[in-house]
Order: structure tokens, then C-alpha cells, then sequence
């Protein structure tokens, strides 16, 4: 799955970059190779090949306990619903898509630093490492403790916070495609979670993409002091907001999407498919 980590490059690329630095995606891909080399689309690859491993499984996990407790306090207790539902004993879709939300905002706080060293590297355009502000990721994190501490490690917590709370519509449209593909095709289940997976995280993105978009544009603002990076633009989440809708309007809330969108089915398609698979082999 790494080459898709191009996409993520351009992706973000599109979402910090001046207006009109990119024409679009394609644009962004030649002349980063131009001038950066291929290896200037992996620039800040290194963390995610650590961190999301983590944050995938931190996720995936609070996410199944989450349903758990869902279903065995919520949808089971006659105080918030019904005698018939609690007959079920199924989690509804709904039920699904708050144990996403929290899911996500549990990962939040392993993905906040992950992602904001991560997009700090990959907007760094220098073709020379000696020109760059930081050499990797270990040298970015160590400047970000050293001159903002904690803080400033996990700035942009809030906007993580913000953004996976959208997880909600992830994991609710996952369940209610993976029952529709059930009740209505002759699929095997490796191939209703392929299908219900892919398409799942694009009605995420769909729902969600302004506000990664928010996200990245708060943790590439510079921030200053020791850093001598620049002057923080975006001190809140509604400042950003409002800069990025001065610079294009609504569009601007969109740049980039393309790549997302293009990376989104096969990623998660396949990333569902293990998973699920992994569950039905575990002991109950």
C-alpha cells in the first residue's frame, strides 16, 4: 500500500499550498518530481509507517469494544429502547456510527502528533535536506518539543478531534451497506466487506474532507518562536476556517480531494477486508 502514500503527499500538498501555486493534482505530482525527485512524493512517510499501524489498531480495537458496550447498555436496556429491539439484539446502523465517532476521537490523540509531523515534512519543498527546516522525523518531533514543548507536539488536536468525529459516518454507512449488499446480492462476505469498505470511506470523505482540509492548514501554519518558522496565522480552528474560505471560497474547502478520493476505496477496501476476515477467525 505505499505507493498510495503519493497520494496523501498531493493530497496535502493541495490543501496548504498558496492559491495558485497548483493548477491540480497532476500539476502538483510533475512538479514535485520536477524539482524534488520521485522521492519527493514520500516525503513524510516515515511516520505513518509506524503511527498508523497504531492508529489502526487502537482504533479498530476501541471500535469493537465500543460496540460492545453499545449493544449490551444501550440498544439492550429497556430505558432507551424498545422490547422488539432489544429481541434483536443487534446494533443498529446508528448504533454503528457512535461507536465510530468515539473510536475516532479515541485515536485522536495518538494521530494528532503522528499527523501534524507527518504534514509538516511533506510540505517542506526543498530539494536539498540542508535546506530544509527539519532533516526527518525525528528531527522534527525533537524541534517541536524543544522549542513549543507537549503542546506544541500535539498541536492541532482539536481539529484531529473535529475531523474523526466524522468516523461517525464511516462506520454507519459501513453497516448499512454491508446489510443492503446482504439482503439484496449473493456476494461471499470477503466481497461485501471489499465493496461495503471501499464505498463506506468515500461517503466519510465526502462528508468529512472540509475539515481535513481545516486540519492541515492548522498544523503547517507556522508557530513561531524558537522555530523562526514564520507567524502563526491560524491561532483557532474558526480562523482557519475563515482564511481558507477568503482565499477561494467554498472550493478552497475541496482542494485535493481528487487524490483522497482516488486513494480512499482501495485502502480501506482492502484494509476491511483483512479486518473483518481477522474477526470471524477469533475464537468467540
Amino acid at each position: 500500500m505505499q505507493p498510495l502514500r503519493t497520494f496523501d503527499t498531493i493530497k496535502v500538498r493541495m490543501q496548504t499550498a498558496e492559491q495558485g501555486r497548483f493548477h491540480g493534482p497532476l500539476d502538483c505530482v510533475l512538479r514535485t518530481v520536477r524539482k524534488e525527485g520521485i522521492f519527493g512524493l514520500y516525503k513524510g512517510a516515515s511516520p505513518p509507517l509506524i503511527g498508523w499501524a497504531m492508529m489502526d489498531s487502537l482504533m479498530l480495537g476501541s471500535l469493537t469494544i465500543y460496540r460492545r458496550l453499545l449493544l449490551e447498555n444501550v440498544w439492550t436496556n429497556p430505558i432507551f429502547v424498545s422490547e422488539e429491539t432489544i429481541k434483536s439484539n443487534i446494533l443498529p446502523s446508528f448504533g454503528h456510527g457512535l461507536a465510530g465517532m468515539a473510536a475516532g476521537s479515541t485515536v485522536s490523540f495518538i494521530a494528532a502528533p503522528v499527523e501534524h509531523v507527518k504534514a509538516r515534512l511533506q510540505i517542506q519543498y526543498a530539494a536539498k535536506k540542508a535546506d530544509r527546516l527539519y532533516s526527518g522525523p525525528i528531527d522534527c518531533t525533537k524541534k517541536l518539543l524543544k522549542h513549543h514543548g507537549i503542546p506544541g507536539l500535539w498541536h492541532g488536536l482539536s481539529a484531529t478531534l473535529i475531523f474523526r468525529s466524522f468516523f461517525f459516518f464511516w462506520w454507519g454507512s459501513y453497516d448499512v451497506l454491508s446489510r443492503w449488499f446482504r439482503d439484496h446480492t449473493k456476494m461471499s462476505t470477503p466481497a461485501i466487506n471489499f465493496w461495503a469498505g471501499g464505498l463506506s470511506a468515500q461517503v466519510f470523505w465526502l462528508t468529512t474532507y472540509p475539515t481535513d482540509v481545516i486540519k492541515n492548514r492548522i498544523m503547517t501554519d507556522p508557530l513561531g518562536g524558537g522555530l523562526k518558522d514564520g507567524t502563526r496565522r491560524f491561532p483557532r480552528w474558526k480562523d482557519a476556517a475563515k482564511g481558507i474560505y477568503r482565499e477561494g471560497g467554498y472550493r478552497a474547502f475541496w482542494r485535493g480531494f481528487t487524490p483522497c478520493f482516488l486513494r480512499a476505496f482501495p485502502a480501506n477496501a482492502a484494509a476491511l477486508v483483512a479486518f473483518e476476515g481477522v474477526m470471524r477467525s477469533l475464537p468467540e
